[in-house]
């Protein structure tokens, strides 16, 4: 894996699993160690933009359901609930340490539209200009698509890539990229690089995980986006967010996607 000295604009993508815990409640404690080191990163000088799942199992959650609801409208009032309830942890974290945090809530057809994706960027320069750090999510109470078929891995890829991004590190409940799946199979092997992501890597990836909506065929689309702009991106277990440090001193963490003319 590369060594990535200096300043880096760095986009963190973090999933429903990795923010909750088994019984669909949030991780408190391991959302405070995320925020902390996302705050220490940005006292390095690094600028950071969090792509945050969860709203819908924390919405769940809060409204007493057991799982997530079986309905596009009760997916839809989940995630308005659970958003509020995300931003007002991340806000009470990141203030402890100074950090001034921001929400940006948009769709794809956002991305698809050059004039709003123009103001889009120009909010997401600002605001890092500022010094703040912006947190994203797709805005599910309004638009359906992700919230039926993906999840916020393809979004976070495209944010990096809208941003001009140096990096993406996706956070997930897994080590990262195995040759087979490793529930079943106690011989499959980590994949720590991939040099070019062709059919052969689309192949071994995997279904929907079973608290977020989006499984590994997912991260590798978002890793396929990111790495054609230039992108470097890991996806790697979110249970110790201080491993993110290794991987900014070029330990082997996870899977490592080369960006292309890298």
């Amino acid at each position: 894996m590369a060594k990535f000295p200096g300043k880096k604009r760095i986009v963190v993508k973090v999933g429903t699993s990795t923010l909750t815990h088994a019984t669909g409640k949030t991780n408190i404690a391991r959302i405070a160690k995320l925020v902390s080191v996302l705050s220490d990163l940005k006292n390095e000088g690094h600028e950071i933009v969090l792509v945050s799942s969860g709203a819908v199992g924390i919405g769940a959650s809060k409204l007493g359901f057991s799982a997530r609801p079986d309905t596009t409208k009760g997916l839809q009032a989940s995630a308005a609930v659970g958003q509020c309830e995300l931003m007002f942890l991340y806000d009470k974290l990141f203030s402890e340490y100074g950090v001034v945090v921001s929400q940006l809530l948009f769709t794809a057809d956002t991305l698809a539209n050059p004039n709003e994706k123009g103001h889009l960027l120009d909010t997401f320069n600002q605001l890092l200009d500022y010094g703040a750090l912006p947190i994203v999510n797709e805005n599910d109470s309004v638009y359906v698509e992700e919230l039926l078929n993906g999840d916020n891995d393809c979004l976070s890829a495209n944010v990096a890539a809208l941003i001009d991004a140096d990096m993406l590190i996706m956070l997930t409940d897994t080590d990262g990229l195995y040759n087979d799946n490793p529930k079943k199979n106690p011989d499959a092997e980590l994949i720590s690089q991939v040099d070019c992501i062709d059919e052969s890597i689309y192949s071994i990836a995997g279904g929907a995980g079973e608290k977020g909506t989006g499984g590994f065929l997912t991260k590798i689309k978002a890793a396929d986006i990111a790495t054609s702009a230039g992108i470097s991106t890991i996806v790697m277990n979110g249970e110790k967010p201080t491993a993110i440090y290794k991987v900014l001193s070029g330990e082997s963490i996870g899977t490592y996607f080369k960006a292309k003319g890298e």
